[in-house]
C-alpha cells in the first residue's frame, strides 16, 4: 500500500499529465493567454486532491509570426499544490535541457 506522501505524488503526476495531454497544442496569441491561463487552472483544480494550479504562459517567447502559436512546454511554467490526507506536495514544470520537466519542489 503506498503513503500518504506517495499517493500525494502520485496525484501530482496525474494533474501534470491531464494538463500536459489537454492542452498542449492549443492555439495560443499574447491576447489570448490569460484566458487560457486561467483555463487550464481552474480545469484542473477540479480533480480530487487539487489544492491550486498556477499557469504562467510565457507570452515574450510565443512565435506568432501568423498571430498565433500552439501552446507547447516551452511556453508554460506551472506549478501544481496536491493535498492528500494532510501531506502537501507542490510540483512544478519548466523548461530544462529543452525538454518540459515536471518534477517535486516539496512534499510535508
Amino acid at each position: 500500500m503506498a503513503s500518504d506522501a506517495q499517493q500525494a505524488c502520485f496525484e501530482a503526476g496525474i494533474k501534470f499529465g491531464a494538463l500536459y495531454h489537454q492542452f498542449a497544442g492549443t492555439p495560443v496569441s499574447p491576447a489570448s493567454a490569460p484566458s487560457l491561463e486561467t483555463a487550464i487552472e481552474e480545469s484542473i483544480e477540479n480533480q480530487p486532491f487539487c489544492e491550486a494550479v498556477t499557469v504562467d504562459i510565457l507570452t515574450d517567447r510565443l512565435d506568432v509570426e501568423h498571430g498565433y502559436t500552439e501552446l507547447t512546454g516551452e511556453y508554460m511554467e506551472v506549478e501544481v499544490r496536491i493535498d492528500y490526507e494532510g501531506t502537501e506536495v507542490v510540483a512544478e514544470m519548466a523548461m530544462q535541457d529543452g525538454y518540459p520537466l515536471m518534477e517535486l519542489a516539496s512534499v510535508e
